[in-house]
């Protein structure tokens, strides 16, 4: 199973802060589950646009190439910016 969080203005246009999906072997890779969550619909399409979204994988920060395994946690996230 594979946790996935979502924060800050991810987890407003979504709407949840968190799902959990079964683990197979092709979301072995970050932009794979990318691409499976993005089919639920267009604010979920909106809040996961890759070159607006920040990746962590077991709370550190990943690349889109990151292998995944089962039981990993995924966390979606805005970039952050300060002033």
């Amino acid at each position: 199973m594979l946790k996935i969080i979502f924060f800050a203005q991810t987890r407003e246009l979504v709407d949840c802060d968190s799902v959990d999906i079964t683990f197979e072997a092709k979301l072995s890779q970050l932009e794979n589950i990318r691409q499976l969550l993005v089919t639920r619909g267009d604010k979920w399409d909106l809040a996961l646009q890759r070159e607006k979204l920040l990746v962590a994988v077991n709370q550190t920060m990943s690349p889109w190439d990151t292998l995944i395994n089962d039981g990993d946690e995924i966390a979606f996230f805005p970039p952050v910016t300060g002033g």
